[in-house]
């Protein structure tokens, strides 16, 4: 999935040309990307073990939610109280258990409530940015109101910090072209800023929250990190003082656990597979990232049901890193075009060309595609692989290309990179992926539209690749790596590292907006545009840090554990 890794280099004893990578005159050299071991072993991972689950737990959570269900439901709480209580059900992580109460509440709010002007900037950004995250149409120009005569946001609200707050979030729900909110973003990113390096600040609890915000945005950040910073948060915060005890604590703590356990299971069995069929050791050149695999498939889907749909996105996950670490790191440039010519033609008779370690990487990712298909027939009448076919052939032309630019030492643009970096870094087989695992239906038109590469895929996919370079980059340059976004800017323009990461980033928050357009216009399943939403979120996370997928740093592990190890006192 994640093109962190390292090519072979050029040295005294190495010879390098157009056919070939890293070979002497006896043999070929393989290198390796010196990547360090997987952060958890298979031992640990079945040491890990939850008091969360069982009947009792079950019928607690139950009771929980009927609970939490009831204060969503309850007629006599106005239009402002009910938004927040949905914000706070969706922030703790629990939103997946009320989707129908929650868009009951958005219809009666947009149906009925006005926008009057009489609302203060908290209520209007609040409304307004519930509304579009679930695709209800509202103009920016409900924001006019808190507009001078020039069209820029009045000073004096600068003075409303809950409200800067929210209009800083409600921001990150723009689309391409909206100025009022480019300007809101602008002006409330400033104000957060100063108030956060005031040390003077009275209130202590809101400089924390304004502080997080302004490192991850809530509409970019992966929804279970959100939730166990929330759920800390809320606790111990002015807005829960009053009900810190509440059953909407209680259930969302209660429901993080349980879906801890869960996620263990799953993890110990997904250790187990992978133990059993030694890969690690047949492809110890590779970055070990099983437990990171299945963050980036829970960050699509988190819901105890999904689990088939995890298994299949880790186990993806896994083939996509080795495959990459082949393109980069371990094949010779003639391999590399056997194998991409051989997902051409899908053929198991042309696998004797190739050399030991791609037949078994290769046989054992196209025995997981046929099972794919296998259920996809079953459940849906289908056969889905001419449809992943193409789009594996894709990621492996792209890997391709980039595997020749290396060899060739040439130096692409910032514009053809990012051309084929968006395939390479395997959003498109990713993307497709999760419309066959999720879709309750698959239709004939879906399937057409996403072979055409469909504007939705290409800008998940886009943020994806930019996420990846923010946060790989400098590892890479340092291992002799080629150019990636923030080099190609650094080529095209003759600016410093600083500026071109600059740039990478107005190109992230662009591609962001484009994204919510699509989101909202697209004619494709709601279950596959929230997948292309979730893709985005969870690169923004992985990478938030650092190369959290191949060289996950202190902090990495630290999410890793209190998602997967630690449970929430309760």
């Amino acid at each position: 999935m994640h093109t962190t890794s390292s090519h072979c280099t050029r040295n005294d004893t190495a010879l390098v040309n157009n056919d070939t990578a890293c070979v002497d005159d006896k043999s070929i050299v393989r290198r390796s990307g010196n990547f360090p071991p997987p952060i958890w072993d298979d031992d640990f991972v079945q040491s890990l073990t939850s008091d969360f689950k069982g009947e009792i737990c079950n019928k607690y959570a139950g009771d929980l939610k009927e609970r939490v269900r009831m204060l969503l439901n309850k007629e006599d709480t106005d239009n402002l109280k009910k938004l927040e209580l949905v914000d706070s059900v969706q922030r703790l992580g629990v939103g997946h258990h009320f989707k129908n109460e929650i868009i009951r509440i958005l219809e009666a709010v947009n149906k009925n409530d006005k926008w009057d002007g009489k609302d203060n900037l908290q209520a209007t950004s609040l409304k307004f940015r519930l509304l579009r995250q679930h695709y209800f149409k509202v103009p920016q120009e409900v924001f006019n109101g808190y507009l001078n005569k020039s069209g820029k946001f009045k000073i004096s609200l600068a003075g409303d910090m809950k409200g800067m707050l929210y209009l800083y979030e409600a921001s990150y729900h723009s689309k391409t072209n909206e100025k009022i909110l480019d300007e809101a973003q602008h002006f409330t990113t400033k104000h957060m800023r100063d108030y956060v390096n005031n040390n003077n600040s009275k209130d202590e609890k809101l400089s924390k929250l304004v502080s997080h915000a302004l490192e991850h945005p809530l509409h970019w950040t992966e929804s279970r990190m959100e939730a166990r910073w929330y759920i800390d948060y809320f606790e111990t915060s002015m807005l829960a003082d009053d009900i810190k005890d509440s059953d909407l604590l209680r259930f969302a703590k209660l429901d993080y656990n349980m879906l801890q356990a869960t996620y263990q299971d799953e993890l110990k069995e997904m250790s187990r597979s992978w133990k059993r069929i030694q890969w690690e050791e047949k492809f110890n050149f590779s970055r070990g990232t099983l437990v990171q695999g299945f963050y980036w498939s829970l960050g699509i889907k988190i819901g105890s049901e999904f689990k088939y749909a995890r298994n299949v996105l880790s186990a993806l996950n896994v083939f996509i890193t080795t495959i990459d670490d082949i393109y980069d790191v371990y094949g010779t440039l003639e391999e590399l075009e056997l194998l991409t010519k051989l997902t051409k033609s899908w053929d198991a008779a042309d696998l004797d060309q190739l050399p030991d370690f791609m037949k078994i990487c290769f046989t054992e990712f196209y025995s997981e595609i046929n099972k794919l298909d296998d259920v996809a027939q079953r459940e849906h009448g289908v056969s889905i692989l001419p449809y992943i076919q193409k789009m594996w052939t894709g990621l492996f032309e792209a890997y391709l290309v980039e595997a020749k630019w290396y060899n060739s030492g040439y130096k692409p643009s910032l514009s053809e990179y990012l051309d084929n970096a968006w395939v390479s870094i395997s959003g498109p087989v990713i993307l497709t992926y999760t419309y066959f695992l999720t879709a309750d239906s698959v239709k004939e038109e879906d399937l057409q539209c996403l072979m055409t590469y469909p504007n939705i895929l290409r800008h998940s996919a886009t943020i994806l690749r930019l996420a990846d370079d923010m946060g790989t980059s400098s590892h890479e340059m340092e291992r002799g790596d080629n150019p990636k976004a923030i080099q190609c800017y650094m080529n095209d323009k003759g600016v410093s590292e600083d500026k071109a990461r600059e740039h990478i980033k107005y190109l992230v928050t662009e591609t962001w907006k484009k994204l919510n357009e699509e989101c909202a216009e697209s004619p494709l399943p709601k279950s596959f545009r929230e997948n292309c939403l979730h893709l985005a979120r969870i690169a923004c996370c992985v990478y938030l840090y650092g190369d959290g997928h191949g060289l996950p740093s202190s902090r990495d592990k630290e999410r890793l554990l209190f998602l997967f190890v630690h449970p929430i006192p309760l």
